[in-house]
């Protein structure tokens, strides 16, 4: 599995054998036959007719057969099997589309270049299907995987497009891989549909309808919209028929996300995607098929995954077989865009589910291998940085030219890594080796391409940059180690200049105080006080910043897992080694508490309060040995909060606090991106973070009758399995506490906290390349277009959960603007009115809007 320390001493392959024979056709058809009926017949109940029609055929075909003589005997025993193989299914019976397909991990239990060779080998074996069975089709997503056949198997490559042509295989899912469904960011998700469906555009002029995830591990809220703003109809999984706790009410219904938009939506009641058509499977789709009545049909993925070939010729003859057989629903092998338009004609008004489709099942996959999910989370940001900057130098800085294939070829290293083993750290150790070392590839090619793009605005002087989307006024070290107070405009720059700020930082013994907020670190090392200065309230309910170590023992699967029993056992970490005073500037004021623990583990931090800041930082400096741990960090605020909004694409999404059923209780553990918010009418309280994803919300009732908001961040993990060493070694993270915070707050915080100014040498003092002046108008991404026209993209969102109005101004002239979809291309219902050289911008809720700009 990829290390000594799993593999054994043992090779773990031998080649032992090869075998060449002869295939009986008529046999083979035989025990298909024989295979066919008996499973149709054990799944019949005991009342059925056709069961013991079925049984009695069964008995005279075994009394035709001659043991001595089966290949002379096989025909004679399959006219026996005949009449009963021939009976029509009823006319009411479910009807499977029945979907070739094979599951290939682009990366799990092998490493990324063994998957090159398994799509090879799959791909070949499902052309040569193609041409043995004229009825044959077979979807096959993830783009990454075709552009490996493309560059190192060109004959495979010519067979899949000839296989395209004659409709036989369809591409399906539209995405560069199969993504993680919570973990990427806002952005990232948009970049995946876009370079998976322009792949497809381009090298087989189809363009995929759906979206294709049957095993990643739960799926955010922001995915309808992002998926039709893409051009998408539908979406598919199975996994959530893995949920632990709660059965998934619906197989065929319209998902609806955060901002309102809906997709048609199917999970496979077949519960697999590695079907067969066995009976059991059959019985199984039928028997779990939630909306008969309303719908009769459901769809089936046959084949064998992960290297072991894809749809067989056993397989497509049992579903000639079943295609009209009594007792059977009736199987159909389509295209899954037929399935689909058929499933929403007969069943339009199908049931709603509005928000998350949340896994219970994998929780720990939102924390395990933290430096992975630190090398995505950083990779996504400074994918931001770097487009931003080049777009203004490219606007701004005469003969600078902008990195199209360099930012193309980084976006799709960090797409690949997002795979659903990749990103949740559930993969081996060659894996996330491979991949922490192209993560540190990626920082470093695109702090060189951010550097060239900011040294082109001119030299000469010294400039603060801030990528965030929200103008900033605070403490920034300087290049040469200085503290400095700075005042920098949304995406855009200023001079390194001293300004003054409002309310100092004042530091002695154990407290922190700005004026806005006064912070009192224990003896212990936790927050004994934080008090809000502004609004004259305590901000804890107990100890804040307690980090608790538990023991952390998942049932079954080790680095995917966190089961409910963890938190009976754990040690809370308050005998600290230090607590001293490392900082008492005016500007910053930092108090440092060191702790050793466990086997050998230590953690140092550094509490900071900045000038003019309420944000109360956390900077994290972990060295960690311990195994079947987590460590998590908890704030219990002083807030009777009903909900928590956790942070997800392009919005965020808000969870009950209370466990009144099992539907809330199942949700121990649930994934957030930058921040999370606690809040009660008038006062609120958000943690932010840098790198980490999993966290927990819990309430509770004092013994003064006060109610206490705790939110826990998971912060590592010490899983063995797939890879022993998970998470051993060095961390390095920052994570924060926002006292009186509103949404809007956070959002500018999160951003804040993940986008650290840049101090460079350069004198040029380029406009921003846009600003917007509506609150709750968030720009996400600044760039040029795809196809070298020179036009800039925007991408923009409502931020806070309601409506927003405002204008777009632009740093360059502007001649024209448009409304698009994703993939850049303008969408003819919608309008983008240019007025006073700006743009006019209304949004719902959440709504995502590009703009497509055009320079004068």
């Amino acid at each position: 599995m990829g290390d000594k320390l799993t593999a054994g001493s043992a090779p773990l392959y031998t080649f032992q054998r090869a075998d060449l024979a002869v295939l009986d056709e008529e046999v083979f058809h035989l025990d298909l036959d024989l295979q066919v009926l008996r499973e149709l017949m054990v799944h019949l109940a005991e009342h059925e007719p056709r069961r013991h029609e079925i049984l009695h055929a069964l008995d005279r075909a075994m009394d035709a057969l001659d043991l001595d003589d089966v290949s002379g005997s096989a025909a004679a025993v399959r006219e026996v099997l005949a009449p009963v193989l021939a009976r029509p299914a009823h006319a009411s019976a479910h009807t499977i589309s029945g979907v070739g397909h094979a599951h290939i991990d682009s990366a799990w239990l092998w490493p990324i270049r063994e998957t090159k060779r398994k799509t090879s080998r799959t791909f070949s074996n499902v052309t040569a299907l193609a041409d043995e069975y004229d009825d044959f089709i077979f979807a096959c997503s993830q783009a990454q995987q075709y552009e490996w056949v493309r560059d190192n198997y060109p004959h495979v490559w010519a067979r899949i497009q000839e296989s395209v042509k004659k409709g036989q295989w369809a591409p399906v899912g539209g995405m560069w891989v199969e993504a993680d469904g919570n973990l990427p960011g806002g952005e990232a998700i948009a970049r995946q549909l876009v370079h998976g469906k322009r792949f497809f555009i381009e090298h087989f002029g189809v363009e995929t309808k759906g979206v294709w995830l049957p095993d990643s591990f739960g799926y955010t809220a922001a995915y309808p919209q992002l998926a039709k703003l893409a051009g998408n109809d539908w979406f598919l999984t199975q996994k959530i028929s893995w949920n632990q706790t709660n059965k998934f009410p619906h197989h065929t219904f319209w998902w609806e996300g955060i901002d309102g938009t809906r997709i048609f939506t199917h999970f496979p009641p077949v519960d697999t995607y590695n079907a067969r058509f066995s009976g059991e499977e059959m019985d199984r789709a039928v028997r779990n098929y939630n909306e008969k009545g309303g719908g009769t049909r459901s769809l089936a993925p046959f084949g064998w995954g992960d290297g072991g070939g894809g749809p067989t010729r056993e397989i497509m003859e049992r579903a000639r077989r079943l295609a009209d057989l009594e007792g059977s629903p009736k199987v159909v092998v389509e295209h899954p865009d037929e399935f689909f338009a058929k499933a929403r004609e007969e069943y339009p008004d199908a049931p709603v589910w509005v928000g998350e489709l949340y896994l219970e099942l994998h929780r720990a996959t939102y924390t395990s291998q933290a430096r992975t999910k630190q090398g995505n989370r950083r990779s996504e940001h400074k994918l931001r940085e770097a487009e931003l900057w080049a777009t203004t130098a490219a606007l701004h800085a005469p003969g600078y030219s902008y990195p199209y294939e360099k930012l193309d070829r980084l976006w799709k290293t960090v797409l690949l890594h997002q795979f659903h083993d990749i990103l949740p750290g559930s993969s081996i150790a060659w894996v996330h080796r491979e991949a922490e070392a192209e993560y540190a590839r990626v920082a470093e090619e695109l702090e060189a391409l951010t550097a060239e793009a900011v040294a082109a605005l001119g030299a000469g002087g010294t400039r603060v940059f801030n990528t965030s989307p929200f103008d900033r006024a605070e403490v920034v070290r300087t290049t040469e180690g200085a503290l400095a107070y700075v005042e920098v405009p949304a995406s855009g720059s200023a001079p390194l200049a001293d300004a003054e700020p409002t309310r100092s930082v004042k530091a002695e013994g154990r407290v922190l105080d700005n004026g806005l907020v006064r912070v009192e670190v224990a003896e212990d090392g936790t927050l004994s006080s934080v008090y809000d200065l502004r609004a004259q309230r305590e901000v804890l309910g107990d100890k804040g910043n307690l980090l608790r170590l538990h023991t952390d023992l998942p049932n079954y699967w080790d680095a995917w897992d966190i089961d409910k029993h963890y938190n009976n056992r754990y040690t809370d970490l308050l005998e600290p080694t230090s607590v001293e005073l490392v900082s008492e500037d005016p500007l910053l004021g930092a108090i440092r508490v060191t702790r050793s623990f466990g086997k050998g583990s230590t953690i140092t931090q550094t509490i900071t309060l900045r000038a003019d800041s309420p944000r109360i930082d956390f900077e994290t400096d972990i060295d960690w040995h311990e195994a079947e741990k987590i460590l998590k960090a908890a704030f219990p605020v002083d807030v009777r909060a009903a909900h928590s909004s956790a942070e997800i694409q392009f919005g965020h999404i808000q969870r009950p606090t209370h466990t009144n059923t099992s539907w809330e209780a199942a949700r121990f553990e649930v994934s957030g991106h930058r921040w999370v918010h606690v809040g009660e009418p008038g006062y609120g309280v958000a943690v932010l973070n840098d790198s980490t994803y999993g966290h927990d919300v819990s309430r509770t009732v004092r013994e003064d009758g006060g109610t206490t908001t705790t939110v826990r961040l998971s912060l590592v993990r010490a899983p063995r399995i797939p890879d022993p060493e998970a998470d051993q070694g060095r961390h390095r993270f920052t994570y924060s506490l926002l006292p009186g915070a509103s949404i809007q707050d956070t959002v500018a915080e999160g951003y804040s906290l993940n986008l650290p100014l840049r101090v460079a040498d350069a004198s040029g003092a380029a406009e921003p390349v846009v600003s917007v002046d509506g609150e709750g108008v968030t720009v996400e991404a600044v760039k040029l277009a795809d196809d070298g026209s020179g036009d800039v993209v925007v991408r923009l969102y409502e931020s806070g959960g309601g409506r927003a109005q405002g204008v777009l101004r632009t740093g360059f002239p502007l001649a024209g603007a448009q409304v698009t979809d994703l993939l850049e291309r303008p969408l003819e219902d919608e309008t983008a009115e240019v007025a006073d050289g700006g743009v006019a911008v209304s949004l719902r809720p959440f709504q995502v809007l590009t703009l497509r700009l055009r320079r004068g």
